[in-house]
């Protein structure tokens, strides 16, 4: 119970703040146990870490050592990617897993059955892709947010790709409520406790669209559906689609056309600490948490990429974005990445009052 009231105090204070700025040590500091305490010392301050008591600050301590010596370690080695002390440093790798990748995205997946295979995927013949799109660049995708401690990842990796969709047909990005699909879509869905996003896009065509996140305000955990915000829904779609399973190919055609939502496994050490880079990390294909692709590119030594846009704040990654490893050997993608997308549909091109 401690660490769990440890875990929320600390992370909330960061959220609270937006802290941004990366957490840079010294390989001296790692060479004695005063100059590890010093560095503790330096990373509770940048994050504004007040622990509960002392012995949850010698058990803290401990598991930063861990993660301390993992990061400089990886970091050592001759990978695409680098790793960061971020706010996840006094996690264990089990408390982050609990806490940020345990929206169980399979789970629902096993419950709701399998994908509906009579669905049309309209982007099939699609031909001449760009070789690289990022539809950041094309005002298509919101700043990143962040979920915290509830496993409403379904309910952001939904919104990000409706109002990605919505941008492109109509000009106009307009950030939408998660907590009106964490409150309302409780159908197939469970909250803060998980769900997944094809359910989520029935709801949102079948009840008329979504308010704005000005209008149902994200509030970290689970409510009552709010009927008296979502009385002037300004986003609608049509209905949605799923990329053929296990296809890097069709899903590139897809990501060409707007962004995408997927999921991946986002357990693992490495993806806890991602900084900057392309991620090539170790990770199975067991889906517990739901992002969404807003690009692809390649880098200038030729490695193919997914630009993924996460809900763990912009504190975490590049900015709050991860870029994947594209063209994996396993047909699953890394991390499982093409196992689970889906996109929302939209025809109409006219814009909706959301003056509220």
């Amino acid at each position: 119970m401690e660490i769990k009231k440890f875990i929320i105090l600390s992370v909330s204070v960061a959220l609270i703040l937006g802290i941004v700025e990366s957490f840079e040590f010294d390989e001296e500091e790692l060479k004695s146990e005063e100059g590890m305490k010093g560095m503790y010392d330096r990373w509770r301050n940048h994050h504004n870490v007040v622990e509960v008591s002392q012995d949850e600050k010698a058990q803290r301590f401990n598991v930063f050592k861990t993660n301390v010596q993992h990061v400089h370690n990886t970091n050592k080695m001759n990978k695409p990617y680098k790793l960061k002390l971020n706010r996840f440093a006094t996690m264990t790798n089990h408390e982050f897993r609990s806490a940020y990748a345990g929206s169980n995205v399979k789970h629902y997946r096993t419950l709701r059955g399998p994908r509906n295979p009579d669905l049309p995927f309209m982007y099939e013949n699609a031909a001449n892709l760009p070789p690289a799109v990022d539809w950041r660049t094309r005002n298509a995708v919101t700043p990143p947010k962040n979920q915290g401690l509830c496993g409403g990842c379904w309910a952001f990796s939904t919104v990000t790709a409706v109002e990605g969709i919505n941008a492109i047909r109509t000009g106009e990005l307009v950030s939408l409520s998660e907590q009106q699909l964490i409150d309302c879509e409780t159908i197939s869905n469970d909250g803060c406790r998980g769900g997944l996003m094809e359910p989520a896009f029935i709801y949102i065509t079948e009840s008329g669209g979504l308010a704005t996140e000005k209008n149902y305000p994200y509030t970290f955990h689970n409510g009552t559906c709010d009927h008296t915000k979502i009385g002037n829904q300004v986003v609608r779609i049509d209905g949605y689609e799923n990329v053929p399973e296990c296809n890097e190919d069709a899903l590139m055609k897809a990501v060409a056309n707007q962004p995408i939502s997927a999921a991946v496994e986002a357990n693992g050490h490495d993806f806890q600490f991602y900084s900057t880079g392309v991620f090539t990390g170790q990770c199975g294909m067991d889906v517990n948490h739901a992002i969404t692709i807003v690009g692809y590119d390649t880098t200038p030594e030729g490695m193919k990429y997914w630009i993924v846009k996460n809900s763990w704040g912009p504190h975490w990654g590049e900015g709050g974005y991860i870029r994947l490893l594209r063209g994996f050997p396993d047909k699953m993608g890394l991390c499982g990445i093409a196992v689970e997308p889906s996109y929302p549909t939209k025809a109409s091109n006219i814009p909706l009052n959301h003056e509220l």
